[in-house]
């Protein structure tokens, strides 16, 4: 398979897990139990954690050190500046986290339903930009960042947007959405991924000198989602040792997934 063969099946693969997880929204005839909801997003918090460390920045770490001076310097900048950068956009776009009552962001006249789905889609930019990321170094040769690397970290995130995508379709069905509807919006949701990966990939081929610092950048975006998001949603009232559970297996997981493939 040529590497752009698998820059393709990469950008495909997260989209597909949140469209298949969202369509269990058509199979199950009753919500998603709370120890389930928790399960699932632990697992997905544990997911990204690995990749952001395995996947990201390691090899962003290691890129600064193939090119000599201080290697830590793109990792802080680029993690930080993530961590910025989903903190405005969070600051700003109306949306609405999953069991939360008020919504965050700017005021707006959004249903419960599109701030739920924007919530979601917000989540999911980070990991489609780290999927671009890794596929670019790719592309571009890097010694650090192998095909099956890139591919195990694109398997990862779909694998965790499976339970994401289901996460986020049964809450919309009881709100008052149909089933198919709900499957929609579920699925949409995980579209920014695909094309945060494109356009990742096309800055990233632009301006090839500043890889580690992208890198770093998604890592950070991905962290700030799991710290404002996942874990509080995983660990909000009783049995919060469940999504302490996911979080594990989600985690090795994904360390597995790099570490045997990458």
């Amino acid at each position: 398979m040529s590497d752009w063969a698998k820059a393709a099946v990469g950008m495909a693969l997260p989209f597909l897990g949140t469209v298949l997880g969202a369509g269990t929204v058509l199979l199950l005839k009753r919500e998603m139990g709370a120890r389930l909801q928790k399960l699932l997003l632990g697992f997905a918090a544990g997911v990204m954690i690995a990749a952001s460390v395995w996947s990201l920045l390691i090899p962003a770490i290691e890129m600064s050190e193939e090119a000599g001076g201080a290697a830590w310097i793109p990792a802080v900048v680029g993690f930080l500046l993530g961590m910025g950068f989903l903190l405005v956009l969070d600051s700003v776009i109306p949306h609405l986290h999953l069991n939360a009552e008020r919504p965050e962001g700017r005021p707006s006249s959004l249903g419960k339903a599109r701030m739920l789905v924007l919530a979601v889609t917000l989540h999911n930019l980070p990991e489609g930009m780290a999927v671009g990321v890794v596929l670019a170094g790719m592309l571009e040769g890097s010694t650090v960042i192998t095909g099956a690397g890139a591919l195990a970290l694109a398997i990862g995130i779909a694998v965790q947007n499976f339970p994401e995508g289901a996460v986020i379709s049964a809450p919309l069905a009881s709100n008052g959405l149909s089933r198919p509807k709900a499957f929609f919006y579920g699925a949409m949701s995980g579209i920014v991924e695909p094309v945060g990966a494109i356009l990742t990939i096309l800055l990233t081929s632009a301006v090839t000198p500043v890889l580690p610092y992208i890198l770093a950048f998604a890592a950070g975006a991905m962290i700030y989602v799991v710290v404002e998001e996942l874990i509080p949603e995983s660990q909000s009232g009783v049995h919060s040792n469940i999504g302490t559970v996911g979080a594990a297996l989600g985690f090795a997981l994904m360390m597995v997934l790099d570490v045997a493939l990458g």
